[in-house]
């Protein structure tokens, strides 16, 4: 007999917790740490083989190998089970140990990163701990300048939560293999440029969504639960992604420039985390749920996100506004009513090509306007051949009308 074998004494039926095997269905697993490039360790479960397992410990070793169904991912940071019926919960439990204290640096993080919102950024870490299944807001911040905090802020919440939050880069959210991150608690992207349409209603819809395709390489796809949330960093203010005028789910903030510039503060915001918890175990919401993702839209609406709103209006949506503002300007209206033919070489003298598709996808799409529903008579505007005057015509059509007042509502000044 193999002499480790020999040597090596089998847990008994009562020592199963502390064996670092599990079988789920008919495969086996071990349960290591793996190092991280930081120093830090991170808990992994490794697929292993039977024949290793018996080769390693003997044949009698497996049947005491604790035995579950299936796996399940069930978050909680206040309750947390490892076991729930037969399934084994791959969410992984917080080490920390709660008690009262200073949390002073991370205080004047959280203030520095939310200024007038720093009640509603209490609310959002503390509904990550205490509600991990709630939905939130895709939490954005963004920045041109350096040394802003807003790095530090991530890796603060990768400290709170540990092995349920996660970093992924544009190219981990595009992929299709996403087994590294669907079951996590928060995923974070520190530099991101999602400037396609598909990648802003990816995240768009996960971030609403009740289950997820869950798939690894040479693996069947699993429906999962799905309760990740979106916090994403950029250093461009104007074009990180694409947001839309109506759009609801996100939360943006400008963050400055740190005053300082402390080598030690990340462990300083560490050591401070067990009173920081202990604070929010204690303290109350400022806000009731109001909506889907908790939060009121019109609570965390922000200069930032009307930027970046604005930043993504089309080319053809300034030149339609601009023109319009023109006519109503040059021929002291409060209103213009068009059809869309009316409007194409209006364009064209601007030297702006426009395709009747392209002017019908803004009105109807993105300004949600309507055609009357019958053939009327309206007055049309047309440039004047001497004097290059906008002049009126008495025209039928199914026209749209256009108020200056519901120019200037558009996020475009």
């Amino acid at each position: 007999m193999n002499p480790e074998v020999e040597n090596h004494q089998i847990p008994s039926r009562n020592d199963v917790a502390d064996c670092p095997y599990i079988r789920v269905g008919t495969e086996y697993y071990r349960e290591i740490m793996r190092p991280q490039a930081n120093g830090s360790t991170c808990k992994c479960l490794v697929y292993w083989k039977a024949s290793t397992i018996r080769a390693d410990y003997g044949k009698d070793y497996l049947s005491e190998i604790p035995k579950y169904d299936c796996f399940c991912t069930v978050p909680s940071h206040t309750g947390y089970k490892k076991v729930i019926g037969n399934a084994y919960n791959v969410y992984q439990p917080l080490t920390h140990t709660l008690a009262p204290g200073s949390w002073e640096a991370i205080e004047g993080l959280l203030r520095h990163i939310f200024e007038e919102h720093y009640e509603y950024g209490l609310d959002y870490i503390q509904l990550l701990y205490q509600m991990p299944v709630q939905k939130l807001p895709i939490l954005i911040l963004v920045s041109e300048q350096r040394n802003t905090g807003k790095t530090t802020f991530l890796n603060f919440l990768k400290a709170i939560f540990q092995d349920n939050a996660t970093f992924n880069t544009n190219e981990d959210f595009r992929s299709k293999f996403n087994s590294d991150w669907a079951g996590k608690l928060l995923i974070m992207v520190d530099e991101v440029l999602l400037s396609r349409r598909d990648d802003s209603e990816r995240l768009k819809n996960l971030s609403t969504a009740r289950t997820y395709k869950m798939e690894s390489k040479g693996k069947d796809r699993n429906e999962i639960d799905f309760f990740g949330k979106f916090v994403l960093c950029s250093n461009n203010e104007n074009f990180p992604l694409i947001i839309d005028r109506e759009e609801v789910r996100y939360w943006v903030r400008k963050v400055n420039t740190l005053k300082s510039d402390d080598p030690c503060y990340m462990e300083r915001l560490v050591a401070q985390i067990p009173a920081f918890l202990h604070h929010l175990m204690h303290r109350h919401l400022s806000v009731e749920c109001e909506n889907r993702m908790w939060f009121n839209p019109e609570r965390l609406r922000t200069a930032a996100l009307g930027k970046i709103v604005m930043s993504n209006r089309s080319k053809i949506e300034f030149e339609v506004v601009e023109l319009l503002i023109d006519i109503m300007d040059s021929t002291d209206t409060d209103s213009v009513s068009f059809v869309i033919g009316d409007l194409i070489p209006l364009l064209n003298y601007r030297s702006v090509h426009a395709e009747p598709s392209d002017v019908r996808r803004l009105l109807q799409m993105c300004w949600h306007l309507k055609p009357v529903s019958n053939s009327l008579s309206y007055q049309k505007y047309v440039l004047g051949i001497s004097s290059l005057k906008y002049q009126s015509q008495a025209a039928v059509g199914r026209f749209y009308t256009v108020t200056k007042k519901f120019i200037h509502s558009l996020p475009l000044f």
